[in-house]
């Protein structure tokens, strides 16, 4: 009887993880059962910090605005900006708050004053 040799289709799919874990270290990148655990983590935590860096960049952008807001008065804060922004119907989101405060400080106190009036 002669010999039947397996086809590829395994070898296909166990490159094909490699290649994805080929930057990790040590087992994680040559053992195939390990590589399929660590690609499942990998994913897993990709997955939730794309949430997560949202969330972060929200709070960095918050401590900047309040950091330069809190220089104009001792009782003017950043809660009390948002307030008036949205009072005014000012549509500037933190991002352009925050970029502002950094840039151009100047030009965040005479919003502040702006809508303060």
């Amino acid at each position: 009887m002669t010999r039947i040799k397996r086809g590829y289709i395994a070898r296909r799919r166990r490159k094909k993880i490699s290649l994805f874990a080929s930057s990790f270290r040590g087992a994680h990148s040559i053992l195939t059962r390990t590589i399929t655990q660590q690609r499942i983590r990998a994913l897993v935590s990709a997955y939730r910090d794309r949430d997560r860096k949202k969330r972060d960049f929200r709070r960095l952008w918050i401590t900047r605005i309040n950091a330069v807001i809190r220089g104009v008065g001792v009782s003017y804060s950043y809660s009390r900006l948002i307030h008036n922004l949205y009072k005014k119907q000012l549509l500037l989101n933190r991002k352009i708050l925050a970029q502002i405060a950094i840039s151009n400080r100047n030009c965040l106190y005479m919003i502040s004053n702006e809508i303060r009036k």
